[in-house]
C-alpha cells in the first residue's frame, strides 16, 4: 500500500481521502464523515496550490475538521430534519397511551406487562395479574404504568 502511495503527491491523497469519506457517509448515512470529508477536501486543496509540509497538512485538517464540526453542528439545530415518524427509534416512547396487561402482578411498585408479544418490566400502581393498565412513560429499560380510570 505504501508503495502505491509513495507516487501520489500528498496533496492527492488527501483528495482521494475526502472522495472515500464521503462516499463511506452515503453507504453509513450518520451525518459525521461529510465533515471530515470537508475537511481532507479543503485541506487536499491547500496543498496543492500551496504545497505545504505534512506537518502543516496535518494540523490543517484538524483546524477544519473542528471548524467544519462546529459549523454543521450549528446548522443542523437551525434547520432540524423532520420525521413523518419522529418517535421510529424511541421504542418506550411509541408505548405511550397504550392498554397493557399485567402479566406478573405489580407488588411494591415492581411488575411485568404484556406489551404486544414482549413482555417489559413495569413500575407503577399495585395491580393484579390480568388487571389492563395504560403505559405513562418510562424509566430506563421500565415502563412506567397506571391503572386505567
Amino acid at each position: 500500500m505504501m508503495q502505491m502511495l509513495d507516487g501520489l503527491d500528498s496533496a492527492w491523497i488527501w483528495l482521494i481521502a475526502a472522495a472515500l469519506l464521503a462516499a463511506a457517509e452515503i453507504v453509513v448515512p450518520g451525518v459525521f464523515l461529510i465533515w471530515l470529508a470537508a475537511a481532507a477536501a479543503v485541506t487536499g486543496l491547500a496543498t496543492l496550490l500551496f504545497g505545504f509540509a505534512l506537518g502543516f497538512q496535518l494540523g490543517l485538517f484538524g483546524i477544519v475538521s473542528l471548524l467544519a464540526f462546529t459549523i454543521g453542528r450549528r446548522w443542523y439545530r437551525r434547520n432540524p430534519v423532520y420525521s413523518e415518524d419522529p418517535l421510529l427509534n424511541d421504542r418506550t416512547a411509541r408505548l405511550i397511551g397504550e392498554t397493557v396487561v399485567v402479566v406478573t402482578a405489580i407488588e411494591n411498585g415492581r411488575g411485568r406487562v404484556s406489551v404486544r408479544d414482549t413482555v417489559w418490566n413495569a413500575i407503577g400502581a399495585d395491580a393484579e395479574v390480568g388487571a389492563r393498565v395504560m403505559v405513562v412513560g418510562s424509566e430506563g429499560n421500565c415502563l412506567r404504568v397506571q391503572p386505567l380510570a
